[in-house]
């Protein structure tokens, strides 16, 4: 598969992964309100999918590099498709506890192999020296549409429909968010993958937790990729922060039944930005020279409009809340130029075998960093008011564009290896076809 073919898959796939996301993200509190449940039990279902997704984050990544990109993805599409039917069609506790659990699962097995997989590919066909961040920014702008469609979608839809089919109209969408995961399974089947071994269940057993390890190894002995995952980090607190006080923040504006439709507008909003951002990403590295400095000046921007946010939340009026929501979309397009030149920086990095397991990793960190920064940020709010946290999380996002100062493009050396189909030598240095003969 060519470079260009594989980031027009990458981009598909990618929109198919997170079209359910935004499908079932303004429903989902909603309808497990409308079925009667106390807040505390919501606030369990939600837990329980954070701990699945948290304890299954590292060993799914593992296996991802043990078995290969495309099983996992498989099997994060079945395991979305069951959770979801389960949320659309369960009213019980039990059957909505089990639905978290297969969510968690399913967002745990598609961190990383996917993002992955097309680096792979790439680097097979153009070399390791080949550019990534137009394919990255494509599957980055892929996503935000997804989300954005599907936040529009799931929360227009039930106010359209009513209450009068046999369904709750809230339930709609969740079903629809379970049949693009079955699409996404069928999609993926025929998703060329590199021929490799396949390793008996005792050999993955044992390579998982040994892939996982290597995994952190690498995270912590590289200085620059620790820089790169803290980072990331940063970015988890400041989108944190936005999801965790623009909601409350905007709640006066609308209620009972047009509280889905708001959300639904609101959140759109914001991933219409991070697509224009993607967009953005490939000429963001050419004007500033190198992917550390755009990343570094992406971070900047978005550090910027959140403090812009924290001076409108100190107003009132028609024109605060102008400036709130350009500040607001100004924030995810930094955010959305920025990604794909921080992931160019950590592929740059990262070898084929751990590089499923460091995505974990770096997912893994923006959650853990996220939730604890989101506590303290929230604690604050709570105390200070919402202006607060977002001038808290603006100085922490801006700390973490400074981690991009002394990042430096990595040295592509010389590597030796097995020819995954005649068992010769393979050279790469600097883009250099390899002497595997096909």
């Amino acid at each position: 598969m060519t470079g260009v073919a594989a980031a027009r898959r990458y981009a598909l796939l990618n929109f198919l992964l997170w079209l359910p996301a935004g499908l079932y993200l303004v429903p989902l509190v909603l309808l497990m309100l409308e079925r009667g449940l106390p807040v505390s039990t919501i606030a369990a279902v939600g837990i329980v999918y954070g701990l699945t997704t948290a304890v299954l984050e590292l060993p799914t990544g593992g296996l991802a590099d043990v078995l290969g990109r495309r099983p996992v993805l498989i099997a994060s599409a079945v395991a979305g498709a069951a959770g979801l039917l389960l949320l659309g069609l369960a009213g019980s506790v039990a059957l909505l506890l089990a639905s978290a659990v297969l969510r968690g699962a399913a967002r745990a097995l598609s961190t990383g192999p996917l993002e992955a997989w097309y680096v792979d590919t790439v680097h097979a066909e153009l070399g390791r020296d080949a550019d990534l961040t137009g394919g990255l920014a494509r599957g980055e702008v892929a996503a935000s549409l997804a989300l954005g469609a599907g936040t529009l979608v799931g929360g227009l839809l039930p106010l359209a429909l009513g209450d009068t089919g046999p369904l709750p109209a809230l339930a709609v969408p969740v079903l629809m968010a379970s049949g693009v995961e079955v699409l996404r399974a069928l999609v993926t089947t025929r998703l060329p993958e590199p021929p490799h071994p396949r390793p008996a269940a005792g050999a993955v057993l044992r390579g998982v937790p040994a892939t996982v390890a290597a995994g952190l190894r690498v995270a912590g002995r590289d200085r620059t990729l620790t820089r790169l995952l803290l980072a990331a980090g940063g970015a988890g607190i400041a989108l944190g922060t936005i999801e965790l006080l623009t909601p409350a923040w905007l709640a006066g504006l609308s209620s009972g039944t047009r509280a889905a439709a708001t959300y639904g507008v609101v959140a759109a909003a914001g991933f219409g930005a991070d697509a224009i951002g993607g967009l953005l990403a490939a000429a963001t590295v050419r004007r500033f020279g190198s992917h550390a400095r755009a990343a570094a000046a992406g971070w900047t921007v978005s550090a910027l409009a959140l403090a812009g946010l924290a001076g409108c939340a100190l107003l009132s009026g028609a024109v605060s809340m102008v400036l709130a929501g350009f500040a607001y979309c100004v924030l995810f397009i930094g955010l959305g130029a920025a990604f794909p030149a921080q992931a160019h920086l950590l592929h740059e990095r990262v070898e084929p075998g751990e590089r499923a397991t460091v995505l974990s990793v770096q997912s893994l960190l923006m959650q853990a960093v996220g939730a604890v920064g989101i506590a303290l940020i929230g604690w604050q709010a709570t105390r200070n008011g919402v202006a607060a946290g977002y001038a808290i999380s603006a100085v922490v996002l801006l700390a973490s564009a400074g981690l991009f100062l002394r990042v430096r493009r990595a040295k592509i050396s010389v590597r030796a290896r097995a020819c995954p189909t005649r068992g010769g030598p393979e050279l790469l240095k600097d883009g250099l076809r390899g002497v595997c003969e096909e």
